[in-house]
């Protein structure tokens, strides 16, 4: 049975079919929120746009934002790459944004949260291009969470990594040994988070009692940061 969280709340979640899109579909419906889990492209100027519009009034935007992360040697990294990577995680960010922003300052009340990682918190090898594009994932939401405040509306981000989920810890990873010995090496938590875990947390950010958060960013890692 649902309970009263998000009740009556409208809620668009981007790329539902992928990284957190399918956790966090069952758990805002389950807090009683009307899910929209949009699965198309936000690449593209107009795309965004495109999607809000057929989302119709909204209450909530997640923006789950993924793609799979290029493992490139730094000096190695195309122009291609650099361009692909942002085009799928940064572009779309200020697009939605400004998509959803107007109707939730006119109403004085609305919540984005930003399903973001914690590979712009902690350097990574081999990781360039993709930590550069979460890192500028994570500096908009601050940077636009507290320009939002004065209209009752709250920004955050959730920066996490060894999470569950289908992008990038499908079950052949996870299989592994070796990513198992990885884990007990490197997490503290000696274990990835569950996708439900990190979903219930995005439920209570974009809920009524998370009002007092703005322009933040939370770790959801297991303590694979800060170090």
């Amino acid at each position: 049975m649902a309970d009263s969280l998000l009740a009556n709340k409208r809620v668009l979640i981007t790329q539902a079919d992928a990284f957190m899109g399918p956790a966090l579909c069952g758990v805002f419906a389950a807090h009683g929120a009307t899910v929209i889990a949009s699965t198309a492209s936000l690449v593209g100027p107009d795309a965004p746009a495109a999607v809000v519009a057929a989302a119709g009034d909204i209450d909530v935007l997640i923006a789950n934002l993924a793609i799979p992360a290029p493992a490139t040697p730094a000096l190695e990294v195309t122009e291609d790459e650099w361009r692909e990577v942002f085009a799928t995680l940064v572009d779309p960010l200020p697009r939605l944004c400004r998509a959803v922003l107007p109707s939730m300052i006119a109403r004085r009340a609305g919540k984005i949260v930003v399903m973001g990682s914690a590979s712009a918190l902690r350097g990574m090898k081999r990781a360039s291009s993709y930590s550069a594009a979460r890192g500028a994932q994570l500096a908009y939401v601050q940077a636009l969470g507290v320009e939002m405040a004065p209209h009752n509306v709250q920004i955050n981000l959730i920066a996490q990594n060894f999470v569950d989920n289908p992008t990038y810890f499908p079950p052949e990873v996870q299989a592994n040994p070796r990513f198992q010995e990885r884990l007990q090496r490197e997490v503290p938590l000696g274990r990835l988070v569950g996708a439900e875990e990190d979903a219930e947390f995005a439920a209570y950010l974009a809920g009524k009692a998370a009002d007092c958060f703005v322009g933040q960013v939370f770790p959801m890692c297991g303590g694979w940061v800060p170090r």
